[in-house]
């Protein structure tokens, strides 16, 4: 624990007229809590809502795009296949566009039953929180929220959940936590306002996500420029996830990752789609200003040249991880202690 000495002053009386004695001043100190160590700071906050809003803006062009964060709602939203619960109250946390609440009123979810209830029939309330108003209300009207029992709220900073202790049945989070500055802070809040025994799940990009372009604007800028600027996110590891959640507090933890490949035409269109979908830079030490089109168009001919298709597309990587964690409880299911199996395991192997 840092800690920080504060001295403070006893002073006792003068002792007077006695022999030998001598006036003094006694001393005691004590300990108390440092203060917090400062938040490093990656994304601007303000930078991201300003472009999720301008993306959201743009309805048609913006729900075009939304064909990734679909993709992924769909399939982090298929997990809960395997757990058989109601969620009486759930938490959509960085909703966007609520992708979630479209991918809960899915019909025949279920792959190995013809015919399967929507997801959104085991909830009673889910609560779509994002920064972005113009985003998080852009779909309001469609057909999908009659199916569903789905209120939203904008959050000033989703970074600071203004809920209290014990409130949600499950919590949800869709490609949004990549843009968070204090991912640890956050999920430990996650799991404070999550009920005991109820679970966290979560997807993000991550790791390699986008390598090629960052690989290929990266030589660009060397060869036209002479130097480099950051262009594509900072992202965080699968091999940290696991890390980041258990020091939240969560236990059972499952990490895994997906790559889905998405082919286009040039890097023009890979990039438009990037900043319709509210995906673009916001990087506190990024370039201000667009990218100049020497560099754009040197960009594009050496992405095609290292990662191109056969067809003259180009492929655009996009990792996904997904995070499922379990607030702790009494009654939950734990391990054994280490030493206490009766049975060795040399032993079933070597019969077999």
């Amino acid at each position: 624990m840092n800690c920080k000495l504060l001295r403070s002053r006893i002073l006792l009386p003068r002792v007077s007229g006695v022999a030998g004695a001598t006036s003094f001043t006694a001393r005691r100190s004590y300990a108390f809590n440092a203060a917090a160590p400062p938040i490093h700071q990656v994304f601007n906050r303000r930078t991201k809502w300003l472009q999720k809003e301008r993306a959201a803006a743009d309805v048609e062009h913006s729900r075009v795009a939304d064909y990734l964060k679909d993709e992924v709602a769909i399939r982090l939203c298929d997990r809960l296949l395997d757990i058989k619960r109601t969620y009486p109250e759930v938490l959509d946390l960085g909703a966007n566009s609520c992708n979630i609440a479209r991918a809960l009123t899915r019909e025949n979810p279920d792959s190995n039953h013809p015919t399967s209830d929507p997801i959104a029939t085991r909830i009673g309330h889910l609560l779509a929180v994002d920064s972005s108003q113009t985003l998080l209300y852009r779909d309001a009207d469609l057909a999908f929220n009659n199916q569903i029992n789905i209120t939203r709220q904008v959050l000033s900073d989703e970074e600071t959940l203004p809920f209290e202790a014990n409130s949600f049945d499950l919590v949800l989070s869709s490609l949004s936590m990549h843009w968070i500055n204090d991912l640890p802070g956050v999920l430990a809040q996650i799991n404070n306002i999550l009920k005991p025994d109820c679970a966290f799940m979560g997807a993000m990009f991550g790791g390699d996500t986008l390598f090629e372009l960052r690989t290929s604007l990266q030589l660009a800028e060397q060869e036209r420029r002479g130097g480099i600027s950051p262009h594509v996110s900072p992202l965080a590891d699968v091999r940290d996830v696991g890390g980041l959640l258990q020091r939240a507090g969560f236990k059972m933890l499952t990490v895994d990752v997906d790559d889905i490949i998405v082919d286009y035409p040039d890097t023009f269109a890979l990039m438009q789609d990037l900043q319709a979908m509210g995906e673009n830079n916001a990087v506190l030490g990024r370039e201000m200003g667009g990218i100049q089109r020497d560099v754009l168009l040197a960009n594009d001919a050496i992405y095609r040249e290292l990662h191109g298709n056969e067809d003259g597309t180009i492929p655009a990587t996009f990792r996904m991880i997904y995070m499922i964690g379990w607030k702790e409880s009494e009654d939950q299911a734990k391990p054994l202690p280490r030493g206490s199996g009766e049975i060795n395991l040399k032993d079933v192997l070597e019969r077999k």
